[in-house]
């Protein structure tokens, strides 16, 4: 027969081996065919009958979990092995013909033929309840290794495990309190310095992104810090190709004296706040000078008291030391230099360091790599008791091919309808990858979600837990502040039909959407953190159902109780700006979730209550996730009295705020009209976020191709036959069958239009 021969020849040609499965019965012939029809039946070659159905379907390779391991195989008897073949690779004549001789065997009644989906009790009788989905991730084991960050090719990673230690110090860290003498260092520059650390190669904003690979750049990873003379050599050692580093060069402009250079987001030239890296050969009781002179933000907390973050590896091998805030004569301030289009902002401090021969490492803020979630996440996979109610997904990669994980947590409800009655709640973090203070909140809320607390037990009873712990994973990798590798601040593009270009924020987007199709979502938020003002505050969208006035800012007003010294109600706002249209936040409240927000966390510290004038550490942080649990507890609570309270309260507080705004316009309230009619937007002033305009548009590799489409010798053929001199006019009566008008693909302009065939793409910052 036919399947003889093509199966002799497969194998002949593939192994050199010629295997008659008639006349042998080998078992890797077996095999071969049963996979052959499962490849002819996932086509739709075959007949949909139970009989083909149970040969595929039930092969060992494809049995789900808790099947996986068995050796022995399904129908040992090579008889009947041939018997349930046969009839799959004959026409639909023969085989319904054959199919109905064999209704009643023993083969078609057998046990093999029941689903693998429903569960079996020991009576044999089909339970209610489904299987639970095999996990997706075969590396989260006991002994399997962590999935390696992809790093695009471009990008040099020394081989070395970078790791540090959570501590809490015992003493609150003040801010730093300027005496007015702070020193303001000049400029010199590698022009009068020695450079003593470089980048090779950095990608541009004239280059994108194209592909990406485990461990970076192919190759030897040079050594760019310079090479020591000798013992008394005092030159500090610098390094930062690891990940979530990002110093560009180091320049040795003094003894003990350094100007310090950011990379700014790859493919970009914007876009240098964060910044995290490594020194070494260290000299004790001298006082060191470091400058950042390339950051772009005119304002920033280090003018009002916010210090550096410094890890001492022997105080934290020796003393269990962890990070903490140091640093003195800290000042900020505009550079007499700028790039031709921007200015530039320096930020400089002094800093003595505890030992000799030291590896320290400095941060604007406590990292949180990709790597640590991957930890975390490995820890609950393999807990027996929190991996019950925390499933692990893959949401989807990113342009690197790294994993965006999504956790669904909850409880299994007892019954159907209990399932169906739960609400969800969906938090992510990180789509801008440099506010690490994000992913030090999402750390607390799931450490106390996923514990054995009466709370949230309650809370796992009553929701449905959707969680994105790191929306940008590509960005948190190569240590960007803002953007991912389109080169994007992704935070403004939520809106997106551009799947390819943008697959963390429209499958984040789609998983919201189809969750709203099938239960209410109570509460959206997205964790950040905020570069100009100190505690913690939330975002949120007006809302002019009057049946629902003012409910928004119950939940932020709860927070701000439950957490008093952290947590600043009056700095939250709830305007909806035109260009934050394409913000997580509004993006989710127009699908139709009243409680969407984003919250905003400083770098800094406090100034409210018993926490006033001290930085946040990652404790602080993780307590914040903790309060939000307990608020959704008080914000649920049947006894709607706490809801009602603060509901009265906002409405007393805005009715003060429209008092005040009506004095400052020097009118006088009309204490008789309905005052709870005033536009809410037309009080509140607008937010003081990042300008929006800096990173929206087109992904960047897509505006080089149409800067390449713009170049004079471009042409596109509009006919069958190519056209090869670009010079050359279309004749008079042929009409290319599709525009093909000229407009300026500029990278910053209000208008980009971006030329394909039968496409003009528009965006709008």
């Amino acid at each position: 027969m036919w399947w003889q021969v093509v199966t002799r020849r497969r194998f002949a040609s593939s192994s050199g081996l010629g295997v008659d499965l008639r006349v042998g019965g080998d078992e890797l012939a077996f095999q071969h065919v049963s996979l052959n029809c499962l490849f002819l039946a996932e086509r739709g070659s075959l007949p949909n009958s139970a009989t083909h159905q149970h040969v595929w379907k039930n092969n060992h390779r494809y049995l789900l979990s808790g099947s996986f391991g068995e050796t022995a195989d399904l129908i040992p008897d090579p008889l009947q092995k041939e018997k349930r073949l046969w009839p799959t690779c004959l026409s639909s004549a023969v085989h319904r013909q054959i199919e109905a001789e064999n209704r009643d065997s023993l083969m078609l009644n057998s046990p093999l033929l029941k689903s693998r989906q429903l569960l079996h009790d020991d009576l044999g009788e089909v339970n209610s309840r489904l299987r639970e989905p095999r996990d997706l991730f075969a590396f989260f084991s006991s002994s399997g290794p962590l999935q390696a960050p992809r790093w695009p090719i471009e990008c040099e990673v020394i081989k070395e495990n970078i790791h540090h230690i959570e501590w809490v110090p015992p003493q609150p860290e003040y801010f730093y309190q300027p005496t007015g003498n702070e020193k303001v260092p000049e400029i010199v520059g590698e022009e009068k310095g020695t450079v003593v650390y470089q980048l090779d190669s950095v990608p541009s904003e004239d280059s994108y992104f194209t592909s990406s690979r485990v461990g970076g750049k192919r190759g030897i990873i040079k050594e760019l810090a310079v090479t020591l003379q000798g013992p008394e050599d005092n030159t500090l050692l610098f390094e930062s190709r690891f990940e979530s580093g990002n110093l560009q060069k180091a320049v040795r402009v003094n003894t003990y004296e350094y100007e310090l250079t950011l990379r700014t987001d790859l493919y970009t030239n914007k876009h240098t706040q964060w910044f995290y890296f490594r020194v070494q050969n260290t000299r004790k009781d001298v006082t060191y000078r470091f400058t950042i002179v390339n950051l772009l933000k005119p304002k920033s907390l280090y003018t009002i008291g916010m210090k550096p973050l410094m890890y001492s590896q022997l105080d934290a091998s020796t003393h269990s030391i962890g990070w903490r805030r140091e640093g003195d004569e800290i000042r900020y301030y505009r550079n007499n230099t700028e790039d031709g289009q921007q200015p530039f902002y320096c930020l400089t401090w002094t800093i003595q360091f505890p030992h000799d021969q030291d590896t320290c490492f400095f941060a604007h803020f406590y990292p949180y790599t990709y790597t640590d979630l991957q930890c975390f996440l490995l820890s609950v996979a393999n807990s027996p008791v929190q991996s019950q109610f925390c499933k692990l997904r893959t949401l989807c990669r990113s342009l690197a091919g790294n994993t965006v994980y999504l956790l669904t947590i909850t409880n299994p409800a007892r019954t159907p309808q209990e399932a169906a009655a739960k609400k969800a709640v969906v938090l992510t973090a990180r789509v801008h990858p440099g506010e690490s203070n994000g992913s030090w909140i999402m750390k607390g809320f799931l450490d106390f979600i996923l514990s054995n607390s009466p709370d949230a037990q309650l809370l796992r009873d009553i929701f449905i837990f959707k969680v994105v712990p790191m929306l940008n994973p590509d960005g948190v990798i190569v240590g960007n502040y803002r953007c991912s590798l389109a080169g994007r601040d992704l935070n403004r593009h939520y809106k997106t039909i551009l799947k390819e270009s943008f697959p963390c924020i429209w499958h984040t987007r789609n998983m919201i959407k189809r969750l709203l199709e099938e239960r209410e979502v109570l509460l959206y938020c997205d964790f950040h953190g905020h570069s100009r003002k100190n505690n913690i505050f939330l975002y949120g969208c007006n809302n002019n159902d009057r049946k629902f006035w003012l409910h928004e800012r119950v939940f932020p007003l709860m927070l701000s109780k439950n957490a008093p010294d952290k947590f600043s109600f009056h700095s939250c706002n709830f305007k909806v700006q035109k260009c934050k249209e394409g913000t997580g936040r509004v993006v989710m409240w127009r699908m139709g979730i009243l409680n969407s927000y984003t919250m905003e966390s400083t770098f800094g510290g406090s100034t409210l209550g018993n926490k006033r004038d001290t930085h946040f550490t990652p404790e602080d942080l993780k307590s914040l996730g903790y309060h939000v649990c307990d608020t959704l507890l008080d914000f649920c609570d049947p006894d709607r009295t706490k809801f009602m309270q603060c509901l009265a309260e906002l409405k007393e507080l805005l009715q003060q705020e429209i008092h005040k705004k009506f004095k400052e316009l020097g009118q006088d309230m009309d204490l008789e009209g309905s005052w709870s009619d005033i536009s809410l937007s037309d009080i509140e002033s607008s937010t003081s976020g990042s300008d929006s305009s800096l990173s929206d548009g087109l992904p960047v590799h897509l505006l080089n191709t149409a800067d390449e489409r713009e170049k004079p010798g471009f042409t596109v053929s509009c006919s069958p036959k190519r056209n090869t001199n670009p010079s050359q006019e279309p004749a008079p009566d042929t009409k290319p069958n599709w525009s093909r008008n000229r407009y300026p693909a500029t990278k910053g302009g209000r208008t980009t239009a971006v030329v394909y065939p039968s496409l003009h793409i528009y965006t709008y910052p």
